[in-house]
């Protein structure tokens, strides 16, 4: 079995992999630490599953599932990430994810999630699973029309970065950050930075 792990902490990388040896010996695993690099390995090797951090320098793996999906239609990929499901579960497996969970699980939560998208099932906690059965397009918040590039902008706003600032984090000129702020504005239907800070307050976004 061939295990590829992407973060970009290395000491999480490791933790994640004392994990999995500790259940699967005989696995083959490899490590990555950003989405590039992430989609390299998938471009050019064969895998049978994929377990990712959510935010990671430059592109994130929202941004990247639609082409790993493209890429290996069949490779499960599996979220961790320090943020709640809430925010972020729907949009993941949305976009391709087969499952999502916080990085504060128990190792035998990710055992666990490891052997059920292995089956070739999608792996959804009992929350995320609620959240699902309750989503609505027509009526959904918002933020939910916001694409994932424009969600990761908007709580990096609310959250008191410069346009600058997150240009940095993603490799993309202030200009483009720029852009990214005006739709999520005109989507949100608000006109301040201090308006979207009061929105993902609201909103429990941060």
């Amino acid at each position: 079995m061939r295990i590829l792990i992407a973060d970009d902490h290395s000491i999480v990388r490791r933790g994640l992999k004392d994990i999995l040896r500790d259940e699967f010996p005989w696995a083959e695993i490899t490590e990555v630490g950003d989405a590039a690099a992430l989609m390299v390995k998938i471009i050019r090797e064969s895998w049978d599953i994929v377990i990712s951090d959510l935010s990671m320098p430059g592109r994130t793996v929202l941004d990247v599932l639609p082409e790993i999906r493209q890429q290996a239609p069949s490779l499960p990929v599996l979220i961790l990430s320090i943020y709640p499901e809430e925010q972020y579960a729907i949009r993941a497996l949305k976009a391709g994810a087969s499952g999502y969970l916080n990085k504060d699980l128990a190792p035998d939560e990710l055992i666990n999630a490891v052997r059920h998208v292995l089956s070739g099932r999608k792996y959804i906690t009992p929350s995320v699973a609620e959240k699902l059965a309750d989503f609505d397009d027509r009526h959904k918040p918002a933020h939910e029309q916001l694409s994932n590039r424009e969600f990761e902008v908007m709580k990096l706003l609310a959250a008191g970065k410069s346009v600058s600032e997150i240009g940095l984090l993603f490799h993309l000129s202030a200009t483009t950050i720029s852009t990214y702020r005006a739709r999520i504005l005109k989507k949100l239907h608000i006109k301040t930075n201090a308006e979207i800070i009061q929105y993902a307050i609201a909103h429990q976004l941060i």
